[in-house]
């Protein structure tokens, strides 16, 4: 027991998604938009929020967060309309993109954010990159880093 703490004290910890926070709108045609908004990492944790809609309907709404695990790797939870929050715990992360997997969820099974010269870009998807979900954000006035 004792020596799985050691190894994970010693690992050394993944970045959390810094270029997240902020706030993000996608809009498409027929006044159709979707927005992210994310705090700064403070103590291991983001917290984030999502919405989607038409003109002034949401459709969907989502409570998210990312949390440093205790041996280090940040791992996103989605909690759509106040469900259950699910795990995904982060595979990959080079500081400009991050992607969060879990295998056994139905779908979503990947989460992955990209930051671009022209905003962020979050594709949902199964783990191996099939039946993807995709989202080209910019930041709103008033969120620029």
């Amino acid at each position: 027991m004792l020596i799985p703490l050691l190894l994970a004290a010693a690992a050394p910890a993944q970045p959390m998604p810094t270029f997240l926070a902020g706030c993000w709108e996608e809009k498409r045609a027929e006044s159709a938009w979707t927005e992210e908004c994310w705090t700064d990492p403070r103590g291991g944790l983001m917290i984030g929020s999502g919405r989607d809609g038409k003109g002034d309907s949401v459709g969907h709404w989502e409570w998210m967060r990312i949390e440093r695990a205790v041996d280090g790797t940040p791992t996103f939870y989605g909690s759509p309309k106040g469900a259950s929050p699910v795990a995904f715990k982060a595979t990959d992360s080079d500081g400009k993109s991050i992607t969060f997997v879990n295998a056994a969820h139905d779908y979503p099974q990947r989460v992955r954010y990209t930051l671009t010269e022209a905003g962020l870009d979050a594709e949902i998807s199964l783990a191996d990159g099939s039946k993807p979900n995709r989202w080209s954000y910019r930041r709103t006035a008033g969120s620029a880093k």
